[in-house]
C-alpha cells in the first residue's frame, strides 16, 4: 500500500499525468523492448490475436473481442490490467478516480480550489482498476451511467438541480480504468444507445443533467458472433464507435490445448503426487474437444468451450483418485477406462443439434471418446483396415487372432501392477508396441496398450462390453461401429 501524499508533493516528485491510452501504450512498448510477453497465459494467440491487440492498444482504440464461448475473451481483457502502472494517484475521496491534474467532478474541483497543493492524494493499485459487467437484458441506464440519489439530496440538503445529488453508475466509477462489458449483444438496444456519447464525446446524461465529463476509460467489449441473430445485435452506431474488432479462436493444435488445460485445471499438489497422467491420456482428453467441434451431433455455432477439457481433466483426476482410494493404492495412473469419468463434463458443455438429441447426450459423449481414441491411435499406428484380405497380414492380425481363444477383462479396481500384467499377457500387443512405440514404459505403455485394444473394438475387430466396474474385450460377436 502506497502512502498518501499531497498534490504539491506529487508534482515535486516529477510524476507525469498520462491518459489511459498513453499509459497502456507506454507499458506495452516497455514490455516489447524488454522482450517480455505483452499478455500472460494466452496460448495459441501469439501469431493471431496478440498482434492485433498490440496494434489496437497502440492505436488507442476501444476493443470488441468477437468469438465463441471459451476462447479466453475475458482472460484477454483481464490481462490488460498488467499493462497499467502499478499505482495511480487520485484526489482523496473521489468517487470517479479524479486525477488532480485533470479533475472532472465537482467534488474534486472544489477540493482543489480550496486546498491547492495541500489537496490530499491517495493511490489506487492497478488490481482495482478493472471493472466488469455482464450485459444481461435487465441492465438499465442507472446501473451503467447513474441516477439522482434522493437520499443524498436529503442528507446534504441539496436541490435536485445540484450535481452533487447524482449517484454515479459503473462506467463513471471506472474512470481511468479498464471497463469490460461482456456479451454486448444481450444489452438492450436502448441501453447500447446510452454508450454513444461516452465512447465518442465524453458526455454523460443522467435524468435532466447533461454533464461534460471527459471520462478516460479503456472499453473492452466481448460478444459471440451467433448472438447477432440468436439473441440480439450490436447497434450499428455503437459498432462504428469501437475502434478494433478482433476475432478469437480455439487452440489449433493438441499441444496448445494441453497447455491451456494444464494452466487452468484446478489440481491440488496432493492429487498431482497421487495420480500420474500419461502424456497419451492428456492428448486423448484434448482430442475429445477437437472431435466435438467437428461432430455432426454438436452445434458448431454454439462452440465447444475450452472449459470442457478443463472440467474433464478435473473429473478424470477425481475419478482416478477415487479408484485409488477404493482400491487402497497410494499412487496410481490414469487408465483409458477412467475416461468414463469425463462424460458428465462433456454432456454439460456441449449443445446438441436435433440428431444429437435423438442419440442422447451420454451416447454422444461416448461416441466422441471413441472417435478421439481412434484419432489418437492413428497418430502412432497404421489405420485399422475395414476389411482384411485372406492371406494378407496386417500389424493387428496376430492381436485379433489372440482373441479367438482368449479374452481381456480390465477391472476398474485392479491394482496397477495387476492391471499392467493383464494387458502384458497379450504377447502380440507387446510386439506391436515394441515396433511402433519402443520408448514407452510403465503406465505410459499400459495406456497405449489400452488405446490399441479400444481402437480395435471401435473399428469392429473386437467386441467390447462393460459393466459398472469391468470392460471385457473378446472376439465373440461384433458391435455396430460408429465408423462403419
Amino acid at each position: 500500500m502506497k502512502e498518501e501524499t499531497t498534490f504539491g508533493e506529487l508534482k515535486n516528485s516529477g510524476f507525469v499525468h498520462k491518459s489511459m491510452s498513453e499509459e497502456l501504450q507506454a507499458n506495452l512498448i516497455d514490455r516489447i523492448k524488454q522482450e517480455k510477453p505483452a499478455f500472460e497465459g494466452l496460448w495459441g494467440y501469439e501469431d493471431t490475436v496478440v498482434p492485433q491487440l498490440k496494434k489496437a492498444i497502440l492505436a488507442g482504440h476501444h476493443i470488441n473481442l468477437l468469438g465463441l464461448r471459451g476462447q479466453a475473451k475475458t482472460r484477454i481483457a483481464r490481462s490488460m490490467v498488467d499493462l497499467l502502472d502499478e499505482y495511480m494517484p487520485i484526489v482523496k475521496g473521489s468517487e470517479i478516480n479524479d486525477s488532480p491534474f485533470e479533475p472532472i467532478s465537482k467534488y474534486a474541483k472544489d477540493l482543489l480550489d480550496e486546498k491547492g497543493d495541500e489537496t490530499p492524494i491517495e493511490w489506487v493499485h492497478r488490481s482495482q482498476r478493472f471493472f466488469e459487467k455482464l450485459a444481461t437484458p435487465d441492465v438499465n441506464v442507472s446501473d451503467l451511467i447513474g441516477d439522482i440519489d434522493p437520499i443524498k439530496a436529503a442528507t446534504l440538503k441539496l436541490p435536485y438541480s445540484d450535481e452533487r445529488v447524482l449517484h454515479y453508475g459503473m462506467i463513471p466509477r471506472a474512470n481511468r480504468c479498464i471497463f469490460v462489458l461482456n456479451e454486448l449483444p444481450d444489452l438492450q438496444a436502448r441501453i447500447q444507445v446510452s454508450l454513444f456519447n461516452i465512447l465518442q464525446e465524453g458526455d454523460v446524461q443522467i435524468r435532466g443533467f447533461q454533464l461534460r465529463m471527459p471520462l478516460d476509460i479503456q472499453f473492452v467489449f466481448t460478444a459471440n458472433p451467433e448472438d447477432y441473430t440468436n439473441r440480439g445485435s450490436i447497434v450499428t452506431p455503437l459498432k462504428d464507435r469501437i475502434g478494433s474488432q478482433i476475432f478469437t479462436h480455439y487452440p489449433k493444435t493438441i499441444e496448445l490445448a494441453k497447455s491451456i488445460t494444464a494452466q487452468e485445471a484446478k489440481i491440488s499438489d496432493e492429487d498431482r503426487s497421487r495420480v500420474f497422467v500419461p502424456e497419451l491420456a492428456r492428448d486423448l482428453l484434448e482430442q475429445v474437444a477437437f472431435e466435438a467441434r467437428e461432430s455432426e451431433y454438436v452445434d458448431a455455432k454454439s462452440g465447444v468451450s475450452a472449459r470442457m477439457t478443463i472440467s474433464a481433466m478435473e473429473n478424470l483426476i477425481a475419478g482416478t483418485k477415487l479408484r485409488s482410494i477404493e482400491s487402497a493404492n497410494e499412487r496410481t495412473a490414469v487408465r483409458l477406462i477412467d475416461f468414463m469419468s469425463i462424460i458428465p463434463s462433456i454432456t454439460g458443455k456441449i449443445e446438441l443439434v436435433y440428431e444429437g438429441e435423438q442419440e442422447g447426450a451420454a451416447e454422444v459423449a461416448k461416441l466422441l471418446i471413441d472417435r478421439a481414441v481412434v484419432s489418437t491411435f492413428e497418430r502412432f499406428f497404421p489405420r485399422v483396415p475395414k476389411l482384411e484380405k485372406e492371406g494378407v497380414k496386417t500389424p493387428f492380425t496376430d492381436i485379433i487372432a489372440w482373441f479367438d481363444s482368449n479374452y481381456l477383462e480390465l477391472n476398474y479396481n485392479d491394482h496397477d501392477d495387476a492391471f499392467i500384467e493383464n494387458l502384458s499377457s497379450i504377447e502380440p500387443l507387446g510386439k506391436l508396441l515394441d515396433e511402433y512405440c519402443p520408448d514407452l514404459s510403465g503406465s505410459n505403455r499400459a495406456f497405449c496398450m489400452e488405446l490399441v485394444i479400444w481402437s480395435l473394438a471401435v473399428s469392429d475387430k473386437l467386441d467390447k462390453t462393460s459393466t459398472e466396474n469391468t470392460f471385457k474385450f473378446d472376439a465373440e460377436g461384433m458391435n455396430q461401429s460408429y465408423f462403419g
